[in-house]
């Protein structure tokens, strides 16, 4: 089926050549240097989930109609993270392999975050009428900003994980250490993201962000950006001078570029005929898990997409714009910082747990009925908040409804926890046989993650329309959604071999 060419391209696999630089183990404080990556980016995806629905409407984009912005990202994924993880795989940089893309993602961030925070202005400066609700022009640019923002996020993410597993050098247990300390930057930037988020004086720090066009709540976006900027280019500046990324061996780089002066075409086709490949090739526990994670991410996307809107509007009884809708998203980016604190917590217990509970499989099951139930405390907090607000004519919901809204954010921490870890473990056991890299194997089960956030993407705005609009709707999806995945993944996911869970290299240790 392939030409001799594409053969001897795709026999250089992805596990050979991250196996070629064998080296002892990277010192751990190099490690953590790379880890900390992890905290810029998930600073400015913390904004981003944060913030950014409420601030397309405030842009005059209708409810049913901001979640179709999010396609966004589903989409850039699909296509992006594969196609980064085959070329960091066989990246022949004299930089190194994973560095480049680290360094041109965190560039990409920078100049989308600008985008997106100065969209107001850079729309009202080309003719948007501050006047009308709807500013099409500032629409316009904060969509091209977010393609590039995810686009980005996706060219950092996987190779920073990559890396960590590079600089492990087959050190089983450095692996897990590494990829912790990555999920635990991971939370420490959703609490600095979010606690940014949730300070409604923030933009004070610098004062020009407020404008004609862009108002208090636009502004602290503004500046809640500038400063995911800094976090982003300094960390990332530091790691990659610190921390040496040893290119290919020469010999192989020689034989690669014999490959690619064949035909640029073929190369082309050796790329996708990998990654096509990699589902070709993959076994049935694989297929089950990336059926699992499906089902699992149409449960989580609706609180990413709707959590402080949900608190703005439906808790808070406000509208896009107003003051009690912009003091309900502050208040649910409080909830998120605090959502980020029980996950930090959390992915330092994953490990132990798993083996509690007799496994990651069953761990995994477990949190996603804690995962419905959290969900299902959206639809009584919002039923209490209504009457409270028939009752009082009041739009400031009461200490208890508060409480109980900030309880429902901590009680999902925990499965947000197993949910960033666990499958990247049961995939690195599931697919070790496969011969696919680090990088193409995120990108393999990146897949599952965002065709479900596709399908919710898509599908919300009519839920909205068919259900009287909200965001109860969607909350409501993802309940059962919940529930399937966790029935399944204790029913038709297999138990790991011991003998391979000694070789997981993320929440390793379960059994």
């Amino acid at each position: 089926m392939d030409n001799p060419s594409t053969n001897e391209s795709s026999n250089i696999s992805s596990i050979h050549l991250e196996s070629a630089s064998n080296r002892k183990p990277t010192p751990l404080i190099k490690m953590i240097a790379v880890a900390s990556i992890a905290a810029g980016i998930q600073f400015g995806w913390a904004l981003q989930l944060s913030l950014l629905t409420p601030y397309i409407q405030l842009l005059g984009v209708p409810h049913k109609w901001a979640a179709n912005i999010w396609l966004c990202g589903p989409i850039s994924g699909m296509i992006i993270q594969p196609i980064v993880g085959y070329y960091s795989d066989r990246n022949r940089s004299r930089f190194g392999r994973r560095r480049p893309f680290i360094f041109f993602g965190a560039i990409a961030v920078a100049v989308a975050v600008f985008l997106i925070g100065f969209a107001a202005d850079i729309g009202h400066s080309f003719g948007d009428d501050l006047k009308k609700k709807t500013r099409p022009k500032a629409v316009v640019i904060f969509v091209f900003g977010f393609w590039i923002l995810d686009v980005a996020n996706n060219m950092l993410q996987g190779p920073c994980r990559a890396f960590i597993g590079d600089l492990a050098a087959d050190d089983h247990r450095r692996m897990r250490t590494g990829n912790a300390l990555f999920s635990f930057f991971m939370a420490v930037g959703n609490v600095l993201g979010y606690a940014a988020g949730s300070y409604r004086k923030l933009f004070m720090m610098l004062p020009f962000t407020k404008t004609e066009a862009c108002n208090e709540f636009c502004a602290n976006l503004k500046t809640c950006f500038f400063i995911a900027i800094f976090l982003l280019i300094l960390l990332s500046t530091f790691a990659l001078l610190y921390v040496e990324d040893i290119p290919l061996p020469s010999i192989e780089s020689q034989s690669q570029t014999q490959t690619q002066t064949q035909s640029e075409p073929e190369q082309q086709v050796s790329c996708f005929g990998e990654i096509l490949g990699a589902f070709n090739g993959l076994q049935k526990p694989m297929w089950m898990l990336m059926l699992v994670t499906a089902i699992n991410w149409i449960a989580w996307f609706p609180f990413f997409l709707f959590d402080t809107d949900w608190m703005g509007h439906e808790v808070y009884g406000g509208n896009p714009g107003d003051d009690a809708y912009n003091r309900g998203v502050r208040a649910g980016a409080m909830g998120l910082m605090i959502n980020a604190v029980v996950l930090a917590l959390m992915s330092l217990a994953v490990e132990p747990l798993g083996r509690f509970v007799g496994g990651a499989k069953r761990l995994w099951g477990i949190v996603n009925i804690i995962l419905a139930v959290g969900l299902a405390m959206t639809i009584v907090i919002t039923k209490a908040a209504q009457h409270e607000r028939h009752v009082s004519n009041g739009n400031t919901p009461s200490a208890g409804i508060s409480a109980a809204s900030f309880a429902f954010f901590a009680l999902l921490g925990i499965p947000l926890a197993i949910n960033f870890s666990v499958p990247f473990a049961l995939a690195s056991i599931y697919s070790s046989a496969s011969g696919a890299g680090q990088g193409l194997s995120l990108g393999v089960l990146n897949i599952a993650i965002v065709v479900p956030q596709m399908i919710v993407s898509a599908l919300s705005g009519p839920w909205d329309s068919l259900f009287g609009g909200g965001n109860l709707p969607a909350f409501v999806v993802g309940i059962g959604a919940a529930v399937i995945s966790g029935v399944l993944a204790i029913i038709i996911l297999p138990t790991p071999k011991a003998t391979d869970v000694a070789k997981v290299p993320i929440a390793g240790g379960f059994h």
